[in-house]
């Protein structure tokens, strides 16, 4: 009766002290960055368009290119003259379909593209009003997604800051330009002849008359 009682006594001290035993705790894994799900392209005069990434991710991650920059702190120019920006295409960047991130790009401004970010945030977060340099890529980009803006088929990799250049056709030269340059050239290689010609005849005349005065 007593060894009976003595594990009666230790199976009720042991049972508080199961129950106040903190549960395991299991750690998972970090949670993922969140990630643009979607963003909407706007302009006056344009019914809005929006681009998923699970709809078409190649094109969504296009666009994506052409604002990824524009978060960086600071800005790359001073703001131009509003005569100079011509149309403006605001994109709005959604994550889990809540606007997160807004910017003015303005893909037919004069010397190249020019985007802006808005002091104002749609998630609210703080940041400072500033002007960017444009991917050149930024036309077609937006012509591709649906914008009303003219192509450009010219436009060739190699850009500042691994974006593209445009390069007009007008610009690059023709046969009737080659034969012109060479002309020219060759125009400008008589003329630098004749001077030269000139600058000994003067040499050798000063050189006779120091001569003469010598004798």
């Amino acid at each position: 009766m007593v060894a009976a009682g003595l594990l009666l006594g230790t199976a009720g001290a042991a049972t508080p002290a199961l129950a106040a035993a903190p549960a395991t705790t299991v750690v998972g894994q970090a949670p993922k960055a969140p990630k643009a799900t979607a963003l909407t392209l706007k302009s006056e005069g344009m019914a809005d368009i929006t681009v998923t990434a699970t709809e078409k991710p190649q094109l969504f991650g296009d666009l994506l290119k052409e604002v990824s920059f524009l978060s960086e702190p600071g800005g790359q120019i001073a703001a131009p003259k509003t005569s100079t920006l011509g149309r403006k295409f605001t994109v709005d960047i959604q994550y889990d379909n809540k606007p997160r991130y807004t910017y003015d790009l303005y893909p037919l401004a004069n010397g190249g593209p020019k985007a802006f970010r808005p002091a104002a945030q749609p998630d609210k977060r703080k940041t400072s009003a500033a002007w960017f340099l444009g991917r050149m890529t930024m036309s077609e980009a937006l012509r591709i997604a649906g914008a009303p803006i003219p192509e450009k088929p010219d436009v060739m990799s190699g850009g500042i800051g691994g974006g593209s250049r445009v390069i007009p056709e007008d610009s690059l030269p023709t046969g009737h330009d080659l034969d012109t340059l060479l002309a020219e050239l060759r125009r400008l290689m008589l003329l630098n002849g004749g001077v030269v010609l000139v600058v000994l005849f003067m040499l050798a005349g000063v050189a006779l008359l120091i001569r003469h005065r010598a004798r």
